[in-house]
């Protein structure tokens, strides 16, 4: 018979490493905080202040980037304070309040990525109706619909895991996941699987596949167009396609760290994989945006170049 105890508490286990160097580990994961804040806070502002950008291909991205700032604020916190603690503990709720503000991020950022590849199959494939189609409202609804089902969803099916009578406490990762959770459970699991397979092809599989047909039609349309329209698609299509390949490199990466056994691998590689997807993802985005993207790379550089000009006469 299996012994069943509820905790009040879990305990982070990948944080056994960390000890020694704790204090330079904070000093980085804090340089890295504030880097994604100011670069996700810089285009966001250039986006909203420049009534040039209140294009639908640039107020998609703007929600990717909000989308960041979400994401980063629920897991940096919680990290940093956890580098310089001596126990690495976080209670079940706010493990719980952390597993559904790191889904909900993945989810929206699923659903942002492929609704840019909508929007950039309308404007190349249908360029005489994209203005009827993509009306402003019709963008807040695009935008509106990735939030709320996110939220939503993980409002209804969270609940389950946090219901499992665990066996044990430990959680050997740098944050709460809820794969995890579900492993250490003694309770029956099979509605959580079912749930997390369904999970898988609702807010993954079915995305890459409207994503690729979009890609297809687009390419279609690129090898029967004109020179002005190869060169279209590829200055609007460049940064998508470099955001949506580091997003699921990273989603690809947390498959491989929580589905299979990496024991055998050093525990600073095993780290830096679950970090990827949280820091990488919403650390370039705003790069790759900001420099691929001309007319926002251009009103970046004119405010940059008009406030150091007002220091210089200053």
């Amino acid at each position: 018979m299996i012994n069943v105890t509820q905790f009040s508490h879990f305990r982070l286990g990948g944080f056994s490493e960390t000890r020694f160097l704790k204090h330079i580990y904070f000093l980085v994961a804090m340089l890295i905080y504030m880097l994604i804040l100011c670069a996700n806070l810089l285009l966001i502002a250039v986006i909203c202040r420049n009534r040039s950008l209140h294009e639908p291909m640039y107020m998609f991205p703007c929600s990717l980037f909000v989308n960041e700032l979400f994401g980063s604020t629920a897991f940096f916190p919680l990290l940093l304070d956890q580098i310089l603690s001596d126990t690495h503990t976080v209670s079940v709720p706010l493990c719980f309040l952390q597993i559904y503000c790191l889904y909900s991020y993945v989810y929206v950022e699923i659903f942002n990525l492929m609704i840019i590849s909508y929007d950039r199959y309308l404007a190349i494939c249908y360029p005489l109706q994209y203005n009827s189609y993509m009306t402003f409202k019709k963008v807040s609804m695009h935008i509106a619909a990735a939030w709320l089902s996110a939220f939503l969803y993980l409002a209804c099916t969270l609940p389950l895991s946090s219901t499992l009578q665990l066996c044990g406490n430990v959680i050997n990762y740098i944050y709460c996941n809820n794969y995890s959770i579900v492993k250490l459970a003694c309770s029956d699991t099979k509605v959580n699987n079912i749930l997390g397979l369904c999970s898988l092809v609702l807010t993954a599989i079915v995305p890459m596949i409207l994503i690729f047909y979009t890609y297809v039609r687009i390419l279609k349309v690129c090898s029967s167009g004109s020179k002005q329209t190869r060169q279209k698609a590829v200055s609007t299509c460049t940064p998508h396609l470099v955001s949506l390949f580091n997003f699921f490199f990273g989603i690809c990466l947390e498959v491989i760290q929580s589905r299979l056994e990496m024991n055998r691998l050093p525990p600073l590689v095993i780290v830096f994989l679950s970090l990827y997807l949280f820091v990488c993802v919403p650390l370039l985005n705003p790069i790759i945006y900001g420099l691929k993207m001309s007319k926002i790379f251009d009103v970046c550089k004119r405010l940059f170049c008009s406030k150091l000009l007002f220091i210089q006469l200053k």
